[in-house]
């Protein structure tokens, strides 16, 4: 076990931080949250190993995690890299992720694709991480410690870890509409403050979100006490019947070592 672990994170609606916790918790005594979601200047590593976890958005990570990974000073670190998604499949998204590791002269001694419930459609994925996967991801976690050891002692050179995926990335999804508030909206600022881009801004007595900024996280929906945001309708039906097949599908995780 070691001492500490930075986990660097983007879970807008709970279920990438679940699945990284619980990994991180099994590498080491002490974790280091940091919130790649927040708009303050990133917490640079402290640790000799780093965890980067992210979601998975139509097959790839969002830019916004690529983009605040490569403003790091972790040259020479050693990192395992995960990514999150909700049953249909990621594509490209592991691969992204360690291209922008790889782009900060980190080591990526290990890497890893889970599953968790579907942030848009709940019926998809729906209990998951469930108690198979929180053993898996705890054997994953003893499997990296042991590596690590084993490196340790015969002072070789880390292969390459191989992940899934193609370049150039597939094309990122298209936002076309963004969540949006019901009578219900006091107009706290809640969604305001917990929204990753600045998209959400209330002016007077309105709330307005930029469709350009957008980029579908669904925070804003997952932290409002009110239960008042949330998606178009026509929307909301599209991705319902879109990912209606993937209901009761078990996708099982994947591990690269």
């Amino acid at each position: 076990m070691l001492k500490n672990v930075d986990l660097y994170y983007f879970s807008p609606t709970g279920g990438t931080k679940k699945v990284a916790l619980m990994f991180a918790k099994g590498l080491a005594k002490k974790v280091n949250l940091i919130n790649l979601g927040d708009k303050k200047v990133l917490k640079e590593p402290e640790s000799d190993l780093i965890v980067v976890a992210a979601p998975v958005f139509g097959g790839r990570i969002p830019a916004l995690v690529s983009d605040k990974i490569r403003t790091l000073d972790a040259a020479g670190k050693k990192a395992v890299s995960l990514v999150v998604y909700g049953t249909r499949a990621y594509e490209d998204a592991l691969l992204e992720l360690n291209d922008a590791l790889k782009d900060i002269q980190v080591q990526i001694i290990a890497s890893g694709d889970f599953v968790a419930q579907h942030s848009i459609v709940s019926e998809v994925g729906k209990g998951r991480p469930d108690n198979k996967d929180i053993e898996e991801i705890k054997t994953f976690a003893k499997n990296v410690l042991d590596k690590m050891e084993d490196r340790n002692n015969d002072n070789d050179t880390e292969k390459e870890i191989k992940v899934p995926g193609s370049r150039p990335y597939k094309t990122a999804m298209k936002i076309t509409d963004t969540p949006i508030s019901t009578s219900r909206c006091t107009l706290c600022g809640t969604c305001e403050e917990a929204c990753p881009t600045g998209a959400i801004y209330i002016d007077g007595n309105e709330l307005t979100t930029d469709l350009r900024k957008c980029i579908l996280c669904m925070a804003c929906t997952y932290v409002c006490p009110e239960d008042a945001r949330v998606l178009p309708k026509k929307l909301q039906e599209s991705d319902d019947e879109m990912l209606k097949p993937l209901i009761g599908i078990y996708r099982e995780n994947e591990t690269f070592l």
